[in-house]
């Protein structure tokens, strides 16, 4: 396994905003050719950096044949997304007594399947082609619905910020949905509470990188700091518990 334990110590840019020309896409430093010439693997092969420890773990679900042949959109999690629930299944087995992991390969690759399934989509789609959300006005801007790799149903769409400027007085003025737009995946979820059940629409999965272009389709990376794996760190320790932990 490629750098398991290095990758732990990865730090990683600052929220990135995305940029939905298709010739260029848009990180901290500056615009870039969106295009690369190899498949969507071979992309993440170019940044062990950002996906050492993903492509480990993509090997295991099966899925790198996938973005390496097939024509997909994948939205990226940094290994430090994978990572953050890597740590909460150790801490678990750790409370409970038992050995913590020291291998990605010591969960079932079904539990790795299914969660990355979710980031994958068939056919190529660019920030462009996916509809409006605000968060604050679902009933206007819900996004849109769309079927995964292995037939979830995910929700995403571009939040339009508001644009920010002061007038001549120095007061704010404030334009809706004029500033730049930021690229969201985002999980249906529902959960109860103590008064009752309360609906969460969905927990939400920013981009940091969107619009990179493979020749195999389009690659989104999702913000790190705001992203944990299968959108919920327990739930990915629910489903490996579920499946078994296996020894070295």
């Amino acid at each position: 396994m490629k750098c398991f334990v290095s990758i732990c110590c990865l730090v990683l840019v600052g929220i990135v905003f995305f940029s939905a020309c298709q010739k260029e896409y848009y990180d901290e430093s500056g615009t870039h050719d969106a295009h690369f010439g190899g498949s969507i693997w071979e992309y993440l092969e170019t940044r062990p950096e950002l996906f050492d420890t993903l492509q480990v773990a993509l090997q295991i679900a099966g899925l790198d044949q996938v973005l390496q042949r097939e024509h997909v959109t994948f939205f990226a999690p940094t290994d430090q997304c994978v990572l953050k629930s890597v740590w909460a299944l150790n801490a678990y087995l750790y409370e409970s007594g038992q050995d913590t992991i020291t291998s990605l390969r010591q969960v079932d690759p079904s539990v790795w399947r299914k969660f990355f399934s979710r980031y994958i989509l068939k056919g190529t789609y660019l920030a462009k082609d996916f509809p409006q959300l605000d968060t604050l006005n679902l009933s206007a801007f819900p996004g849109q619905g769309y079927v995964t790799y292995e037939n979830d149903d995910m929700n995403i769409g571009v939040l339009y910020n508001d644009a920010v400027t002061k007038n001549s007085d120095g007061t704010d003025q404030v334009i809706k949905y004029a500033g730049y737009r930021q690229l969201y995946l985002n999980y249906p979820f529902s959960r109860g509470n103590n008064t009752g059940v309360s609906y969460i629409p969905f927990i939400t999965a920013p981009v940091a990188t969107s619009d990179i272009q493979p020749a195999n389709g389009a690659l989104h990376v999702l913000q790190f700091s705001k992203h944990a794996f299968g959108f919920l760190s327990y739930l990915f320790v629910q489903e490996a518990l579920a499946k078994g932990i296996t020894t070295n």
